[in-house]
């Protein structure tokens, strides 16, 4: 199942994400992911890319954690965790994202059970709701806004 879904800190909009109940952890698209010192305090810089494959924005964060996670084949590999917001739906979630070189994969982003556990019911057979609620939404909003002269 895939949706279009935000994320608001790393000002990235209408992204394609995999919803995947069988990964655990979600995972973002990350290019030149490294630590770096910033006076007394080492921070995570990384490069987000946008689905054109172009890199967006480098961002720092001093908010991180390194975990073992499992790859798609099962083998464990560290990978850098940080939290971000992401919209889904028309809510807000602050979730864990691992940094993680999607280049191969179809979609930039991957949402796993620990995000969608105890929010969303999983429904394999749709795609892109949470995008056709935004979409619908905008329409409202601009329709309520418009010259009842036109």
């Amino acid at each position: 199942m895939t949706d279009i879904v935000d994320f608001p800190d790393l000002e990235m909009f209408d992204i394609n994400a995999k919803v995947d109940t069988g990964a655990y952890t979600s995972a973002l698209h990350c290019k030149d992911v490294r630590l770096v010192k910033s006076g007394l305090r080492t921070k995570l810089s990384f490069c987000v890319v946008e689905q054109t494959g172009l890199v967006a924005k480098r961002f720092y964060s001093a908010d991180f954690k390194q975990r073992l996670i499992k790859n798609s084949f099962g083998i464990a590999e560290k990978r850098y965790v940080i939290k971000t917001r992401v919209k889904l739906f028309g809510r807000i979630i602050k979730a864990e994202f691992t940094l993680a070189d999607r280049e191969r994969m179809k979609n930039p982003v991957l949402l796993g059970r620990k995000l969608l556990r105890n929010r969303f019911i999983v429904d394999v057979s749709q795609r892109n709701l949470s995008y056709e609620l935004k979409k619908d939404k905008l329409i409202a909003l601009r329709a309520e806004n418009r010259d009842p002269l036109t």
